[in-house]
């Protein structure tokens, strides 16, 4: 009997989960690899699963999906929208969705490792699946990693991931090289001197130092990168005060810095200093701003001869032109860490989530940008077909196309 495969989507996108709390998610899905034959393996990096499954001599892919939701409040109005809530690290309640299409990714590895299941009499080598929690924290594959699956699994001839995106349903988008920025996130603090707010003088205002900085950090992108490379320095919150007429002592940022190599990382990160500690000393503090990082993650980089390969196979099973190249995404991922770990060959690639005809009829009013959620917003839901269908074949080819 096959697995329902909308079911399945409809029910994770009902009941999303928050990074590393992924407990009901992990079990489904491995509770459909174990009935699919694997042998699995659950609690690695807090909720990720493993399963394996070997099927004679051959080369070793690791398959990887995502599942971790947003704190984000639904608003799409579909009859299995998520009403979920739950706590995150600062205690805080808040509500979840998966605005990021994780729902989808595990559901596509499910079906896909069903259809490989299927037409194992046709393939050989070993197949490793990795259901990864917290890809929205830029810490599931780094914890997968230190729990010691590469030691403990057949390490990688390749590595293969997928991700939803606005794109037509049917379409895959996907490059060689460059694919998506790498990132860091920055939590930086500016010190100041607190006081009345009716003497601003006996204080140093950090509120004034903090927006004095977040104008200064726009000119980095804009002044000091040259303007055919990817940059971006966004400041993602300001956090400061608690009453209005109350100077507080302390203003917090938090950045997210996007590059396409490790050499645009330094020139930003030394730029970000420059100007943060700059602005700190012209309001005249008297403590120097402190930094933080919260996440970094490498550049995924696609493999060319591999990327190629999958190219052809992919239009091979979905139609000639299916697969397009998208240009870089200056959206970062976590998906790399194995590949550079296992000092493998990465092929990650897009896959189209919205309904052709209404993506067309956007394309043709020219309001694509305005009208067609992307990921992270209260409206982003895939459609779940076709899907679900392009997913599971193209996960399912692209293995494939390494096991013979």
């Amino acid at each position: 009997m096959s697995i329902d495969l909308e079911a399945l989507y409809l029910d994770l996108h009902r009941h999303p989960e928050l990074s590393f709390q992924e407990t009901r998610t992990a079990s489904i899905a491995a509770g459909h690899l174990r009935d699919l034959g694997l042998e699995v393996e659950e609690g690695v990096g807090i909720t990720g699963v493993v399963g394996l499954l070997r099927n004679g001599e051959g080369p070793v892919v690791w398959a990887r999906a995502d599942m971790d939701g947003l704190p984000v409040e639904e608003l799409t109005g579909l009859p299995y929208a998520s009403t979920a809530t739950g706590v995150d690290p600062a205690g805080n309640t808040v509500p979840i969705m998966h605005a990021c299409g994780h729902d989808m990714h595990v559901t596509a590895m499910i079906g896909a490792v069903e259809r490989l299941v299927a037409e194992r009499a046709d393939w050989s080598g070993t197949l490793v699946v990795l259901i990864q929690p917290a890809e929205e924290y830029g810490a599931g594959a780094r914890a997968m990693l230190d729990a010691g699956i590469l030691g403990r699994y057949p390490r990688p001839d390749i590595v293969l991931g997928q991700h939803v995106t606005p794109l037509p349903a049917g379409v895959i988008g996907v490059r060689p090289g460059p694919q998506m920025a790498a990132a860091d996130g920055i939590t930086v603090t500016l010190h100041g001197r607190g006081g009345h707010g009716s003497r601003p003088h006996t204080t140093i205002d950090p509120v004034v130092m903090a927006a004095a900085t977040v104008m200064r950090l726009q000119t980095i992108a804009s002044r000091e990168l040259d303007p055919r490379e990817v940059g971006v320095v966004s400041v993602g919150s300001i956090h400061a005060g608690t009453k209005n007429n109350i100077i507080p002592a302390d203003a917090t940022l938090e950045l997210s810095l996007r590059y396409p190599d490790d050499a645009a990382r330094e020139r930003v990160l030394a730029a970000v200093e420059r100007i943060v500690r700059a602005e700190s000393a012209a309001s005249g503090a008297e403590r120097e701003p402190e930094f933080h990082t919260e996440h970094t993650l490498p550049p995924t980089i696609n493999d060319v001869e591999a990327t190629s390969r999958v190219t052809a196979a992919l239009n091979r099973a979905l139609g000639d032109g299916t697969v397009i190249d998208p240009g870089m995404f200056t959206g970062s991922e976590d998906v790399s860490w194995f590949a550079r770990d296992a000092g493998a060959p990465l092929v990650f690639w897009f896959w189209g989530g919205v309904d052709p005809a209404t993506f067309a009829a956007a394309e043709a009013a020219g309001t694509v940008s305005a009208s067609i959620p992307t990921n992270h917003s209260a409206y982003f839901a895939p459609a779940p077909h076709p899907t679900i269908e392009v997913g599971v074949t193209a996960m399912a080819t692209a293995v494939r196309e390494f096991m013979g």
